[in-house]
């Protein structure tokens, strides 16, 4: 196999974000979470605190999402936001952008509201990874085409102190010309892009259209340390089955919508 399971596994921030999970939900996530050893769980605000006691000494990390999913929160309550969490225990935070701001093009708000998420966790030592959603992006904006736009959100989050940018909330839905909504989420063009408009200090987070462990290895090649996955179970466990047959990997596609 081209990649340990553990060295998959520590890319797997395992997502509980679905806004019908119950306590219950929640507490069996991260026992999985724990029991599979992936990097962290990727929980909402007001569970931190009991996520952080469930996790403890698991080996697990903590990460709470910010403005989510839609980035639309004040700058204040964004940094309120991760103040509070990062004092409930949360390790690292995954903070959306402001998507209108940026498609109006008005670059500094985007980067200070990136910024005050940034300069607030760093106090607490914790990460943060910025989405940018591209589902919303594929027209681009402000007089850029799609790729240019998303290279620039790469340039203002590496200048604002973000440790990764990050696709896609996993809950972009986009109208179809059907009246159905979905979304790609992470798509190979998307990953290399990003890679490649950031310095090596900032890292790439893929979320949304990885299910399966071809997905989480193309992710990987492509330079990717993140994804987050509610398919970990499946993903790990597959491992386990070619490793016994004696199977290699080949990486697949991603960017089939879903998280």
């Amino acid at each position: 196999m081209k990649y340990s399971r553990s060295e998959l596994a520590k890319m797997i921030d395992h997502s509980l974000l679905h806004p019908t999970m119950t306590d219950a939900d929640l507490k069996a996530g991260c026992e999985l979470a724990a029991k599979y050893q992936v990097a962290s769980v990727c929980i909402k605000p007001y569970a931190v605190k009991q996520a952080v006691e469930w996790l403890r000494g698991s080996g697990v990390l903590v990460g709470c999402v910010i403005g989510f999913p839609h980035g639309n929160s004040t700058t204040e309550s964004k940094r309120y936001e991760t103040e509070l969490a990062c004092k409930d225990g949360a390790n690292e935070i995954d903070m959306v952008i402001n998507i209108g701001k940026a498609l109006s093009g008005d670059w500094d708000y985007v980067e200070a509201d990136v910024k005050a998420v940034c300069d607030e966790a760093h106090k607490h030592a914790a990460k943060v990874k910025v989405i940018f959603e591209n589902d919303y992006l594929t027209n681009g904006g402000a007089g850029l085409g799609s790729d240019d736009f998303k290279r620039k959100l790469c340039q203002i989050c590496e200048r604002a102190g973000a440790d990764w940018v990050k696709t896609s909330t996993g809950y972009g839905f986009v109208k179809q010309p059907d009246g159905s909504y979905n979304y790609k989420g992470a798509t190979e063009h998307d990953l290399a892009l990003m890679r490649a408009s950031c310095s090596p200090k900032v890292q790439v987070k893929a979320a949304g259209g990885v299910r399966d462990l071809d997905g989480l290895i193309k992710v990987r090649d492509l330079g990717g340390t993140r994804c987050g996955a509610t398919a970990t179970a499946a993903m790990l466990d597959d491992y386990r089955r070619r490793e016994a047959a004696g199977e290699s990997s080949s990486a697949g596609q991603i960017g089939s919508g879903g998280y």
